[in-house]
């Protein structure tokens, strides 16, 4: 998708401060963390939200999961623990329409959230 700012990340067009890149996921720092380490992963690939997962997208859904785990471990907080949250949907709190998973962590985190 040519405006949306993910996918520019994610293509290098937009800089920002990657921690994992494949071939499917490339996450990187959130620009605005609400968080002590707050990080997002996304699909290389587009898809506005989790409503627009098709059955094929399973494994890279997993995959996304997998990279969170990763980046947790890298950064210090898998121990500790974290949250991983995806919103789906503007009445969620979804501002960006290209599906990423929030990882969050590096203080307390209170439940309920929002």
């Amino acid at each position: 998708m040519t405006d949306c700012i993910f996918c520019k990340i994610a293509a290098g067009e937009i800089p920002a401060e990657k921690l994992l890149e494949n071939d499917d996921v490339v996450v990187f720092r959130d620009l605005n963390p609400q968080a002590p380490t707050h990080l997002l992963a996304i699909p290389r690939r587009h898809i506005a939200t989790i409503n627009d997962l098709q059955e094929q997208d399973a494994a890279l859904f997993g995959k996304l999961f997998l990279a969170a785990k990763e980046v947790a471990a890298l950064e210090g907080i898998a121990d500790t623990g974290y949250r991983t949250v995806m919103n789906c949907g503007e009445g969620a709190g979804q501002t960006v329409f290209h599906i990423h998973l929030h990882i969050l962590g590096g203080r307390a985190m209170g439940w309920p959230p929002g």
